[in-house]
C-alpha cells in the first residue's frame, strides 16, 4: 500500500473529529458567549430575535432553534470549568460539567404565538450556573450549554 493511502486511512478520522471539535468550539465562543452584551436595532424587535437571526445565519440553517442560551460574562470565566471534567452526559456522548458560578445570561424562547413563516422570540435575563458540554475530558473547552441550574 502506498503510503500516501496508509495515511488517508488512518489519520483522515482523526483531522475530520479535530476539525468538527475545533467548530464547536469556535461556535460556542461565536454563538453563546456575548461579553460585552451588543445591542441590536430596532427593527429586530429586540435582543433574542436580532441574535438569533445572526444564529441562524452563522448556521447556515433555516430552522428555528425553540431554546438559545447566550452568557454575558467573559469567555475565560466560563471556559475555566471544563479545565477538568469527571462527568459523562451519555444523552449528549461528550463530558460536562455543571459551574460552580451562576453567570448573567440571556435565555431566547421561540414564541409559540408566531406566523409559521418567521422564528419570533422572548427574552428572558438571569443569573444562573450552567451545565456546560466540554470538547474532552481534561484541558477542555465548553462546547455547548444543555441546561441551566
Amino acid at each position: 500500500m502506498a503510503p500516501d493511502v496508509v495515511w488517508l486511512l488512518f489519520f483522515q478520522p482523526t483531522l475530520a473529529i479535530g476539525l468538527s471539535m475545533q467548530t464547536a468550539i469556535k461556535n460556542f465562543r461565536i454563538l453563546h458567549v456575548d461579553y460585552p452584551k451588543v445591542s441590536y436595532a430596532k427593527g429586530f424587535h429586540g435582543y433574542c430575535n436580532g441574535l438569533m437571526d445572526y444564529v441562524r445565519g452563522r448556521l447556515k440553517d433555516w430552522y428555528c432553534p425553540k431554546i438559545h442560551y447566550v452568557v454575558h460574562a467573559p469567555r475565560e470565566g466560563i471556559e475555566k470549568f471544563c479545565k477538568y471534567s469527571e462527568s459523562f452526559c451519555e444523552n449528549y456522548n461528550e463530558y460536562c460539567t455543571l459551574t460552580q458560578d451562576a453567570f448573567p445570561l440571556t435565555i431566547c424562547t421561540l414564541d409559540r404565538k408566531q406566523p409559521p413563516s418567521s422564528c419570533s422570540y422572548n427574552s428572558t435575563l438571569t443569573n444562573q450556573r450552567l451545565y456546560l458540554l466540554c470538547s474532552r475530558k481534561h484541558d477542555a473547552e465548553p462546547i455547548g450549554i444543555i441546561g441551566l441550574s
